[in-house]
């Protein structure tokens, strides 16, 4: 064999035995760290259980408001190119770049009592900062970026030949999206709907400074994972092994979310 394939491999079995190093001795540690009666006894304290039903329900909540949204912002980037796209791109990507502190500030100061929307929304008995809506909202913010850019990669790598046969056969165009075009990137909108929800799941800046920390009502998973950790070190561990087994659970169940994009596009791909 040749020197320069053997390097090849040499230095890519390197790189992926030091990442999955770097990925999985944290996780292991976190795992070890558990023993199985603390566990138990912390998933049947009353706290525990109602951080991880708001954190379920309202990352649930999310996901589906980011795909209601964000499927016709999807379509939208993907089939046309328009004056402003470049800025619209920038802005739904913003939010993955933003600190969450800082997104959870911008909230507090549109939805807030004293903030742009908030005054309107009090006079009419609706108060959002500090509530579960506040929890969705949150998450809705920051997941809604993952959605988007994986659907409109989707939409743009579906074969456009099918999208002419069906012009050609006088097909509607919401025919055409809901028969054909959306069928076809399912793999991809899972996928985002995946790494929506995940990230949903695991918001905690925004949501602590937008939301609050009040238990039953707007204290999530991971909320109550920082909580426990200046009181009871044991405890905090084990909700974290809770939510990292979800997490892991899901991402599974799609195919690992934007390795599952990658694998779609790479099957509708011209061979």
């Amino acid at each position: 064999m040749r020197p320069g394939p053997v390097f090849a491999r040499i230095a890519g079995g390197t790189a992926i035995g030091a990442v999955a190093a770097f990925l999985l001795l944290p996780l292991l540690a976190l795992v070890l760290q558990v023993r199985p009666a603390s566990l138990a006894a912390e998933l049947a304290e009353p706290a525990a259980l109602d951080a991880l039903r708001l954190s379920l329900l309202s990352s649930a909540a999310a996901t589906i408001v980011v795909v209601v949204l964000g499927l016709p912002v999807a379509l939208l980037l993907a089939a046309r190119d328009f004056r402003g796209r470049r800025i619209v791109e920038t802005l739904v990507a913003l939010p993955m770049v933003l600190p969450p502190t800082v997104a959870g500030l911008a909230l507090l100061l549109a939805f807030g009592r004293a903030g742009l929307l908030g005054g309107a929304l009090s006079l009419i008995g609706i108060t959002v900062p500090f509530t579960t809506l506040a929890v969705v909202m949150a998450q809705v913010f920051v997941a809604l970026p993952f959605f988007i850019g994986a659907a409109a990669a989707g939409f743009r790598g579906v074969d456009r030949s099918y999208l002419e046969v069906a012009a050609t056969l006088r097909a509607s165009r919401p025919y055409t999206t809901a028969r054909i075009l959306i069928p076809l990137t399912l793999p991809s909108l899972s996928a985002g709907a995946a790494m929506g929800w995940a990230r949903a799941l695991g918001e905690f800046g925004a949501t602590i400074t937008f939301a609050g920390n009040v238990p039953g009502v707007t204290q999530t998973m991971p909320l109550a994972v920082y909580l426990r950790l200046e009181t009871d070190f044991e405890a905090a561990v084990a909700l974290a092994l809770v939510l990292l087994a979800v997490s892991f659970g899901v991402l599974l169940a799609v195919g690992a979310g934007p390795f599952a994009l990658g694998r779609a596009r790479a099957a509708g791909a011209p061979r």
